[in-house]
């Protein structure tokens, strides 16, 4: 099992990076990791940690991809990048799964074009975690990846969200919420109706009818549809309360599962290979618990799971 890391992704790159793959390998991680990124920045590195030998390799990439730089631009004229070599290692199946704290857009556009969509797939996603208020745990997606929906899209993320908390969350049989502004049948704009009646009608998930705003942190749902749009603004407005929390000297374990570093980053759901995307402030934890949710990932075969 190879993860590769880009090393020159995120603000801290690469010795948050560094920290992370260490903090993995003091809990028994078994995984090698394949340090992607410029030789002459990550090699002197290499001497403040103890990493053993074959537990690790440095392919050279000597470009970055900054984080304000035009995707599908930077992409094309930057072959050279730990990003762009991060996707062609993945493609040509020389590593397993690929992580970045580097520029999203990047990342979301080599996943689409380095990586075919699995078959039967209209549209990959991105999905969060959402801490439940009794300490069980949801999934919401997406919540950025496609701004606009189509019915069938949301249906096929309830799919994918299915089949990622149940194998990766552990969570049995997820009940599927449609994230709507009312709870009866017919509410919602144009695409929550149109979407209600082909959720409804699939046997492969466990709908539970629509969902409102005051039920994401109960333990309603399991799994929480809705479009890029409606779920990226969610996404922001979470991530806002565990550094407001913070400021304030509010000390609560529940506020606390807020901290994006818990999760380390977001998978993109319904392509060929694991590839995850860390917040750009991104620390050795957030890097830690990429890779082993990269692992995990790939032992657990999910993303090949999502086939329609």
């Amino acid at each position: 099992m190879k993860i590769g890391i880009d090393m020159m992704g995120g603000d801290f790159a690469p010795a948050e990076a560094f920290k992370g793959a260490q903090q993995f390998f003091e809990e028994e991680g078994e995984a090698q990791l394949v340090f992607i990124g410029d030789e002459a920045q990550i090699t002197p590195l290499l001497s403040e940690y103890s990493f053993a030998a074959g537990s690790y390799s440095i392919v050279h990439a000597p470009e970055v991809i900054g984080m304000q730089e035009h995707p599908t631009k930077a992409l094309k004229e930057k072959r050279q990048s730990s990003i762009s070599v991060g996707f062609q290692l993945l493609a040509t199946e020389k590593i397993d799964a690929f992580i970045s704290a580097g520029n999203t857009g990047a990342m979301l556009v080599g996943s689409l074009y380095a990586l075919k969509p699995l078959e039967g797939i209209l549209r990959p996603t991105i999905s969060t975690i959402i801490p439940k208020e009794n300490g069980a745990t949801g999934l919401l997606l997406d919540v950025g990846l496609n701004s606009d929906c189509k019915p069938e899209q949301l249906n096929q993320f309830a799919e994918m969200g299915s089949v990622y908390a149940t194998h990766i969350l552990g969570i049995e049989n997820p009940r599927v919420g449609l994230l709507n502004i009312g709870e009866e049948e017919g509410k919602g704009n144009l695409l929550a109706q149109a979407a209600y009646p082909i959720l409804k009608d699939n046997a492969a998930i466990n709908f539970i009818g629509n969902i409102e705003g005051r039920d994401i942190l109960l333990d309603k749902a399991d799994v929480m549809v809705c479009d890029g749009f409606t779920g990226n603004i969610l996404l922001k407005f979470a991530e806002s309360f565990h550094s407001i929390t913070a400021q304030k000297s509010i000390n609560h374990p529940y506020f606390d599962r807020f901290n994006f570093e818990e999760y380390g980053g977001t998978p993109v759901l319904g392509i060929s290979k694991p590839v995850i995307i860390g917040h750009g402030i991104s620390k050795g934890r957030a890097f830690q618990n990429m890779i082993l949710l990269a692992q995990k990932m790939i032992y657990t075969g999910v993303m090949q799971k999502m086939k329609i």
